[in-house]
């Protein structure tokens, strides 16, 4: 049996993947801070629903040991609650900024942090959810900080783990058709732009899983193959040579 914990998973790409992972025959706890469309989604596919603000540390803690209660184990955390940017440069306060900060970029932090332990004693893989926005510009501005961020996590993290059979990605979705997108997607379909369906992004997720590597950002956008993008190769300057730092 295969254990899978899943963030945010109450709905847009969070319940895909919660379905796609249901389907291939993995246990699956969706966790979530809407209680009432977490707990449909966990009810559609036969798993446990967990009420979770990733925002506090002590309820990713809590999530990680109630799926471990309940299953016995855990072998996938896929880390994907996640907001727009609740402000940007014109309208900025730092109450709104620290809100998107807190869930796109602290709520990972926290449950990397809870899950890593439960996945030491037998392996497993760790799946972020980042952006296209954390790989590229963004009018967005701190949604796309915070998924910038994400990634240098994400490269850090596999480096670190990697010795305990923990494989970290990231995952980096172009549009999808979720709630996020939903106030101006017409807006978007009008300028030419085409929008995956989330289950697209959910089968991703499944190839990530799949392979062996670690460290990698891959992007799944509509139409496209999903595949890890290349990193920047960076040369550090030694005393006894160079050292290339990139990702794996």
């Amino acid at each position: 049996m295969t254990v899978a914990l899943i963030t945010g998973a109450g709905g847009g790409i969070g319940s895909a993947i919660a379905r796609r992972l249901s389907r291939a025959g993995m246990s699956v706890a969706v966790a979530d801070r809407d209680a009432v469309s977490g707990a449909a989604v966990a009810e559609e596919v036969g798993g446990l629903f967990i009420p979770l603000d990733v925002t506090r540390p002590e309820d990713n803690q809590a999530a990680v040991a109630k799926t471990i209660s309940v299953y016995g184990r855990l072998d996938v955390a896929v880390l994907n609650a996640g907001v727009p940017g609740q402000c940007g440069l014109h309208d900025f306060t730092p109450e709104r900024y620290r809100e998107t900060m807190a869930i796109d970029l602290d709520g990972v932090v926290y449950g990397l942090d809870a899950c890593v332990p439960a996945l030491r004693p037998r392996g497993g893989s760790v799946v972020v959810v980042s952006s296209l926005a954390g790989l590229a510009s963004s009018p967005d501005i701190f949604y796309a900080a915070a998924k910038h961020a994400l990634i240098g996590l994400v490269r850090s993290a596999a480096m670190l783990v990697s010795a305990d059979g923990i494989r970290v990605n990231a995952l980096c979705p172009g549009l999808a058709d979720t709630p996020i997108i939903a106030p101006f997607r017409q807006s978007l379909v009008d300028a030419g732009l085409v929008i995956a369906d989330p289950d697209q992004i959910a089968e991703t997720v499944e190839l990530i899983l799949a392979d062996k590597r670690t460290g990698l950002a891959w992007v799944a956008q509509a139409g496209q193959a999903a595949a890890p993008v290349e990193y920047p190769r960076v040369t550090i300057a030694g005393t006894t040579g160079e050292t290339s730092g990139h990702g794996r």
